[in-house]
C-alpha cells in the first residue's frame, strides 16, 4: 500500500543516496512547523493507531498501556490547555522532574504546545535542580508523584526553594489510579496533572524559530549547561532520524531511555510521529531495570520489534541473555553515547545476528548529526553525516585539515542549537553559545577526521589531550589499541600527573565476564602496539564499570579524579607522610584535597611537584 506521506520520504539506505536527499532544500520537504502540529499530523493521518504502549515496569511487561494517536492528541491537547490555566505562555518554560511514564511523554508534547518544555535528570543533584530551575525561570514544575518516585516527592520542598516555582503538578505511573496529593511546603498549587482544571485549548500561533526545549548537557564539569532547541532544531533532526530506508511506517520501536535526554525525545518520540510508528516503552527504570533482560527477548518477539537505541553497556548485557524467543523482527539496532568496544560488537552481533549501527551527535546539534549504514560504511567510520547538515575536521585557525587527517569536528545546518540559557529576564531568556559557534559552525571538542564523501572517524576529545613531557597525547588511540584486546570490553585512556613528565597517559577497563586478563598484561599488550613509545600507559587497571555521565557518556573527568589520587597517594607513602587524600571536580578540573596527620611541611612539598591543583582540608589536625 502506498504510504500518504510517501513524498516525505526518499529512498535512504545507502551512502550514495546522500547526494539526490540534497538536491531538494529541506524547506520543500513540507516538515510541520511545530512538534504539536506533527502530531496533529498523524492523529489526522493514522487516527486509531497505536501510538505508544507503556509497560508500568518489567514485570509487567504483558500488561501494557496503549494510546492510539488520535487518543495521544487529546491528552496533549489537555494537559497544554491545564498549563496555559496555569499561567505557562509561549516563552515560559514548564520544568518536569519525573521518570519515563505514559504521562511523562504526554506532558513532554503538551509543555511544548503550551510553552517550552525544560526536562531535568530526576537522579540529578538537589543543588544541580535548583540551579536549573533557576536559570529556566520556571513557575511550574512538573514532577513524578510519589507513587511513581517517591524520591523526587521527598526533596522537592528543597529544590524548589529559592526558585520561582510555584505551581507544582505530579504525575502517576503507568496504569495507577488516584492518589492523595502530597503537601509540598513551598508550592502555591498542587495538583495531579490528569485532574488539575483545564482551560480553553491552546491556540496561539506557534513559529518554527521559537524555543520548544532547554536541554541539559551531561554536566560532567560542574552545573550542567541548559542548551535551546527551537521547533526547527527539532523537526529537522527527528526527519532526518526517520528518513532512513531500514524501518517504514509499521516498524514498531523499542524506547528505555530517558526523556530528560534528547535521545530519547528525538528519536523514539518525534521520530516515530512523523512516520505514523508505534513505539513500545520500557517502565520508569528502563535499561536499568535488571528485571528487563530476563524478558527482553520475548518481549521483542511479542511486540515485533524493529529497532531500538541504547549505549554500549546495555548490548554488552543483551549479548549474555539466551536468546529464548523469535527475534527475527529486529533489522538493527542504535548505539550511541560512547564509542563501541569492538568486543561488545561481535558478541551481540554473534549472539543475536542483528547489526547494531552506531550514530553521533551532542545536544548542541540537537540530537544525531551521523548515521550509519548495513552496507558501504568505510572500517571504523561511524557514519556519513546527515542529509542538511555538513562536518569539517579543522585546525586551531578554523582551517580545514586534509581528508583523513585529525582535527577538531566542527558541525553546521539547522540542527545548531540556540544557544546556552544564562539566565531569564521579562524580556526572554538571554543566550549564549559560549564562543562555540563560529560563522554558524559549531565547535563540536570532539577529534576526528571527515572524508569527502562526509563520513565521520573519531579519535576522542580534544580537552582530554594528554600532554606528556610537551608531546599531544590522543587518549582515543590508546583505547583503541585496549578495545582490541578479545577480552577488553570497555576502556577509558586519562592523563596521571607525574613529577617529571606533567601527566602520564594510564588505562582503566572492563573485561568480558569469564575473562583472566590482568592490568599487568594489558599495559604490556598496548605498550607493544600504539604508534609511539610516549602513548605506552603506565598502567593498567581493571574495574568493575567506568563512569559514565546521567546520559551514558564516558565520564573522563571521574576517572583522571581517579588517577589523580592514586598518584598522590602512592607519593606521600613514598615520602612517609601520613596524609589523606581525596579529589574533587571543580568546573571542569581536578582538585585534591589532602589533611596531613603530620609533617605538613613535607606534605606540601611533595604535592607541589605535582602539576596540580590542591588544597587543605577545612580542618587541620
Amino acid at each position: 500500500m502506498t504510504s500518504p506521506h510517501a513524498a516525505l520520504w526518499p529512498r535512504y539506505d545507502r551512502p550514495v543516496d546522500l547526494a539526490e536527499i540534497e538536491t531538494v532544500p529541506l524547506d520543500d520537504r513540507g516538515l510541520p512547523a511545530t512538534t504539536y502540529d506533527a502530531l496533529a499530523r498523524a492523529a489526522s493521518l493514522w487516527p486509531a493507531r497505536t501510538a505508544l504502549r507503556v509497560l508500568p515496569d518489567a514485570t509487567r511487561w504483558e500488561q501494557p498501556v496503549e494510546r492510539t494517536y488520535a487518543q495521544l492528541l487529546e491528552a496533549v491537547a489537555h494537559h497544554a490547555a491545564v498549563l496555559r490555566a496555569a499561567g505557562v505562555d509561549r516563552d515560559d518554560a514548564v520544568a518536569v522532574l519525573s521518570p519515563n511514564c505514559l504521562e511523562l511523554v504526554e506532558t513532554i508534547l503538551a509543555a511544548q504546545r503550551a510553552g517550552i518544555v525544560a526536562p531535568i535528570n530526576p537522579a540529578m543533584d538537589g543543588g544541580h535542580v535548583a540551579d536549573l530551575l533557576r536559570r529556566s525561570g520556571a513557575r511550574v514544575l512538573v514532577a513524578a508523584g510519589p507513587e511513581l518516585d517517591s524520591g523526587v516527592v521527598a526533596k522537592l520542598a528543597d529544590v524548589i526553594a529559592g526558585t520561582s516555582v510555584e505551581i507544582v503538578f505530579l504525575l502517576r505511573p503507568t496504569g495507577g489510579t488516584s492518589a492523595d496529593v502530597p503537601s509540598i511546603p513551598g508550592a502555591r498549587i498542587v495538583a495531579y496533572l490528569a485532574d488539575a482544571p483545564a482551560g480553553p485549548d491552546v491556540d496561539d500561533t506557534v513559529i518554527t524559530d521559537d524555543i520548544a526545549s532547554l536541554f541539559h548537557t551531561g554536566g560532567t564539569t560542574g552545573t550542567p549547561k541548559l542548551a535551546a532547541h527551537t521547533h526547527r532544531n527539532e523537526l529537522a533532526n527527528s526527519w532526518m532520524i526517520a528518513a532512513n530506508s531500514v524501518l517504514d511506517e509499521d516498524s514498531v520501536l523499542f524506547a528505555a531511555l530517558p526523556l530528560f535526554h534528547v535521545n530519547a525525545l528525538m528519536v523514539t518520540v518525534l521520530s516515530p510521529i512523523l512516520r505514523g510508528q508505534t513505539v513500545v516503552w520500557a517502565g520508569p527504570l528502563g535499561y536499568r531495570d535488571p528485571a528487563l533482560y530476563g524478558v527482553f527477548w520475548r518481549l521483542v518477539e511479542r511486540h515485533r520489534i524493529a529497532t531500538m537505541s541504547a549505549v554500549p553497556t546495555v548490548y554488552s548485557v543483551l549479548a549474555q541473555c539466551p536468546v529464548d524467543a523469535d527475534i527475527s523482527s529486529l533489522r538493527a539496532c542504535i548505539v550511541g553515547a560512547s564509542m563501541l568496544p569492538p568486543a561488545v560488537r561481535t558478541a551481540f552481533e554473534s549472539h543475536t545476528g542483528t547489526r547494531l549501527l552506531e550514530g553521533y551527535g551532542l545536544t548542541e546539534a540537537t540530537c544525531a548529526s551521523v548515521r550509519s549504514f548495513l552496507d558501504g560504511q568505510p572500517a571504523g567510520s561511524v557514519g556519513q553525516r546527515m542529509p542538511y547538515q555538513y562536518i569539517r575536521a579543522v585546525d586551531e585557525s578554523w582551517g580545514d585539515v586534509p581528508d583523513g587527517v585529525v582535527g577538531r569536528i566542527v558541525v553546521s545546518g539547522p540542527t545548531v542549537f540556540a544557544g546556552y540559557v544564562r539566565a531569564r529576564s521579562a524580556t526572554g531568556f538571554q543566550l549564549d553559545t559560549a564562543g562555540s559557534v563560529h560563522d554558524g559552525w559549531l565547535d563540536t571538542g570532539d577529534l576526528g577526521s571527515v572524508t569527502a564523501e562526509g563520513f565521520l572517524t573519531l579519535t576522542g576529545r580534544a580537552k582530554d589531550l594528554i600532554i606528556r613531557g610537551g608531546h599531544n597525547i590522543d587518549p582515543g588511540v590508546v583505547e583503541d589499541v585496549l578495545l582490541d584486546h578479545p577480552d577488553v570490553t570497555g576502556a577509558g585512556v586519562v592523563g596521571r600527573p607525574d613529577v617529571h613528565s606533567g601527566e602520564v597517559p594510564v588505562g582503566y577497563v572492563t573485561l568480558r565476564a569469564d575473562a583472566s586478563v590482568t592490568g599487568e598484561q594489558l599495559a604490556t599488550w598496548a605498550s607493544r602496539r600504539v604508534s609511539e613509545a610516549a602513548a605506552a600507559p603506565k598502567a593498567v587497571t581493571v574495574v568493575d564499570a567506568l563512569p559514565m555521565t546521567d546520559v551514558g557518556k564516558p565520564h573522563k573527568l571521574a576517572l583522571r579524579a581517579t588517577a589523580t589520587t592514586a598518584a598522590l597517594r602512592a607519593a606521600l607513602d613514598d615520602a612517609g607522610c601520613q596524609t589523606e587524600v581525596s579529589t574533587r571536580i571543580d568546573d571542569g578540573a581536578v582538585v585534591a584535597v589532602v589533611t596531613p596527620h603530620v609533617d605538613p611541611d613535607t606534605t606540601a612539598s611533595v604535592l607541589d611537584g605535582f602539576p596540580i591543583r590542591w588544597e587543605w582540608a577545612d580542618i587541620l589536625p
